[in-house]
C-alpha cells in the first residue's frame, strides 16, 4: 500500500458510537433483538436504509415493513447487523464513489444485492457459513470509498475509470496497477485502524489474494471472491460477470447448481424493481 493511502486511512475520524455499539453487540453471546434495535434506532439514517432495503424487490416480501422492528424480525440479526454496518459505514466517509461511477446508494445497492445472493446461495447449502460471510460480504468493498477519493485529489479519477471500463473483469489488478493496493486490502486496513474483529479483517484481507490465503481463511474468501466477480461495480450480475463468477466457483469446487439457481432468482428479482 503506497504511503498516500496509509495516510488517508491514518487522517480517518474514529470509528462512529454507531459501530462501536453495533460491534460490541456481535460480540455479545445474549443476542437480544430488543437491544439491537434501540442501538438501531438512535441512527435515523440506519433506519432509513434499512427499511429502503426491506421493501426492496431483492426480498419480495408481500407487505410493506414501515418499522425497523419488523425490518429485523424478517432480515434476521445477522442481515440487519449488516445493513447496519454498512449503513453507518457509509455515513462516516465524506465523499462518493466517482472514480467507480457509482455513489453511495449505489455502493449501498451492491452490497445488498452481494447479500442476497450469499444468502439465497448458501442458505441451504451451508447455513452457518452464509450467517458467517453475511457481514464481511456487505462490507467488502469499503475500501473504494478511499481509493475513490485518492483518485479524485490525485487527477487520476478519470483514467482509472476508464482503465476499469474498458477491463471490468481486472479491476482488482487495475486498483493495485494505480494504488498498490486493492479495495479489499484497504477496507481491511481500514478495519483494522477502527480494531473491529480480527476474523472479519483477515476474510476481507484476502479476497483478492487467495495464493497467499491462510487455509483458514481460504473457504471464506473464496466464496467472497466469487460474489464480487458476480456483482460486479461495472453493471453487477451482468452475463460476463456470471459466467467468470460461475467458473471460479467451478475451479473452487464450490456449489455451482445451488449458485446457478441463486443467480436466476437474484436476476427475477432484479427485473421486478
Amino acid at each position: 500500500m503506497n504511503e498516500i493511502l496509509s495516510k488517508k486511512i491514518d487522517s480517518l475520524p474514529p470509528l462512529p458510537k454507531t459501530i462501536i455499539d453495533l460491534e460490541e453487540f456481535k460480540k455479545s453471546s445474549n443476542k437480544d433483538l430488543d437491544k439491537l434495535l434501540s442501538i438501531i434506532e438512535q441512527d435515523p439514517l440506519i433506519v432509513a436504509t434499512l427499511l429502503k432495503v426491506a421493501n426492496s424487490a431483492m426480498f419480495g416480501f408481500n407487505n410493506k415493513v414501515e418499522t425497523a422492528s419488523r425490518a429485523l424480525h424478517l432480515l434476521g440479526i445477522n442481515f440487519t447487523l449488516s445493513i447496519a454496518f454498512g449503513s453507518a459505514i457509509k455515513n462516516a466517509f465524506d465523499t462518493d464513489l466517482g472514480a467507480y461511477a457509482i455513489n453511495a446508494d449505489g455502493f449501498l445497492k451492491i452490497a445488498n444485492m452481494s447479500s442476497n445472493l450469499l444468502s439465497t446461495w448458501l442458505g441451504r447449502v451451508d447455513h452457518d457459513l452464509k450467517e458467517e460471510l453475511l457481514l464481511p460480504v456487505f462490507l467488502l468493498e469499503t475500501g473504494r470509498f478511499v481509493l475513490s477519493s485518492v483518485a479524485v485529489e490525485n487527477g487520476k479519477k478519470d483514467d482509472f475509470l476508464k482503465a476499469i471500463n474498458a477491463d471490468p473483469l481486472n479491476i482488482s489488478n487495475i486498483e493495485r496497477e494505480y494504488f498498490n493496493a486493492t479495495s479489499t486490502e484497504v477496507t481491511s486496513s481500514i478495519f483494522k485502524y477502527w480494531n473491529l474483529s480480527d476474523k472479519l479483517i483477515n476474510i476481507i484481507e484476502y479476497t483478492d489474494n487467495l495464493e497467499n490465503c491462510p487455509e483458514k481463511y481460504l473457504q471464506d474468501a473464496r466464496v467472497l471472491n466469487v460474489i464480487k466477480t458476480i456483482c460486479n461495480v461495472c453493471n453487477p450480475m451482468e452475463d460476463k460477470f456470471v459466467e467468470a463468477g460461475i467458473k471460479k466457483a467451478k475451479e473452487f469446487g464450490l456449489d455451482t447448481r445451488s449458485l446457478e439457481k441463486a443467480i436466476e432468482k437474484m436476476q427475477d428479482r432484479m427485473l421486478e424493481e
